[in-house]
């Protein structure tokens, strides 16, 4: 009879699994500081351009719903003998990259139209920025980020080859780290080509052909596994990012609280993102465990899957209160408007772990959900648990502001 140890994960032969992830997880919140910051500092341009705030949370959350996923993809060929280093636009590294950084680009362009809808929803007509300024921040900001990010994605699938590291381990956190560390920064200077009149409608219209065209290569023969790679991704990264719009509407609605307690725009990042990179780290492990047919759909987890979701637990609660203290002493530091330091680490931990609760199941049960369907669960994932994520955590990070007094 197996005899279940519910810290396995964390004290036993996982305790490599559990440091690695451990680290990762650290510096993730350590890089969210620069993401939040970049936003404390974006203060003036978010009261200046109705709507930009509501675009953060699916900002955030695109570069990590593409190039978590690529790390996933390698893990998986890598775990299963797949892997090779070969440069070619259609070997199976090829055509990963080209896929991802097309459907970076697609992806962008289709959540900015969808930010045009749901601010003129929120706002009212003629109330938030227009579609042009959408595009222009999405597309150019996005590409720039994706262009540093996909370089890190694959700097960490080489560290792992060297170094032996379990790439599902690592590659969530610190994708998510490098996504918030330069997404906030080219968003906030892609800003400076919106309210330019006919400039920013011709780099709007020319960010969009770029897009476009960036299928093209796509539709050769050769390119079969890349261009499956996008038309997976594309539905579920533009459905994350409409949820992840409904996240948004959440803190702008709250935008006067953000802006009273400055602290919070420094938190926010870090705390949507760590909370889907935990769900992304178990994303990636059970996806690569079910092509390695180690996790078979039931319809309460068992056996590894269980051991998988217990150990993220168990990182969620020292990692939150990490990120608590972290931002709390930077806000200090840097005389940001707070509600308190013990007040600021009780609503990063209370809502943070009430957060990981709801992103763990969503990882065991999207990932059987995919499966069924005869999808990829590295395709799917981490955009499921990271959309997921950008809802449950704004309702938490606001719900714990209520109940800590805050709000």
């Amino acid at each position: 009879m197996r005899v279940r140890r519910p810290l396995a994960g964390l004290f036993s032969a996982g305790v490599g699994d559990a440091g690695q992830s451990f680290a990762a997880l650290a510096l993730s919140v350590v890089a969210s500081l620069v993401a939040g910051f970049s936003l404390a500092a974006f203060e003036s341009d978010l009261e200046r351009f109705p709507g930009l705030l509501l675009f953060v949370p699916p900002a955030i959350g695109l570069r990590g719903n593409v190039f978590g996923p690529l790390g996933g993809r390698l893990s998986t060929s890598i775990q299963t003998g797949t892997f090779s280093w070969s440069w070619r636009p259609d070997s199976l590294l090829g055509q990963n990259v080209i896929a991802s950084m097309t459907t970076s680009l697609v992806a962008a362009l289709v959540i900015s139209g969808l930010a045009e809808v749901v601010a003129i929803g929120v706002l009212g007509s003629g109330k938030a920025i227009g579609l042009a300024e959408f595009i222009v921040v999405s597309v150019i900001g996005g590409a720039l980020a994706s262009l540093v990010v996909v370089v890190i994605t694959l700097g960490l699938t080489v560290a792992s080859v060297r170094f032996g590291w379990d790439l599902d381990n690592v590659t969530a956190p610190m994708v998510t780290a490098a996504g918030d560390l330069v997404t906030l920064p080219t968003l906030v200077f892609a800003t400076r080509f919106i309210d330019l009149g006919s400039t920013t409608t011709i780099l709007a219209v020319v960010a969009a052909v770029v897009s476009v065209a960036s299928l093209a290569p796509l539709v050769r023969p050769s390119m079969a596994t890349g261009r499956r790679i996008v038309v997976e991704s594309l539905p579920v990264l533009c459905g994350a990012g409409l949820l992840s719009l409904v996240a948004g509407v959440a803190v702008e609605r709250n935008k006067a609280d953000f802006l009273d307690a400055t602290v919070l725009l420094v938190l926010l990042p870090g705390y949507l993102t760590t909370a889907g990179a935990l769900g992304g780290i178990l994303s990636n492990r059970l996806g690569t465990k079910v092509h390695l047919g180690l996790v078979e759909a039931a319809r309460r987890p068992r056996g590894v899957a269980l051991d998988d979701m217990r150990s993220m637990m168990l990182l969620a609660a020292p990692i939150f209160l990490l990120l608590g203290i972290v931002v709390g002493v930077a806000g200090e530091l840097t005389g940001q408007t707070s509600p308190g330091f013990g007040v600021l680490v009780g609503v990063v931990v209370s809502g943070g772990l009430l957060a990981s609760v709801v992103v763990a199941a969503m990882a065991y049960y999207g990932t059987l959900l995919v499966v069924r369907f005869g999808l990829d669960p590295d395709n799917h994932g981490i955009p499921i648990v990271t959309a997921t994520i950008d809802v449950v955590g704004a309702i938490t990070l606001v719900g714990a502001l209520v109940v800590w007094g805050v709000a």
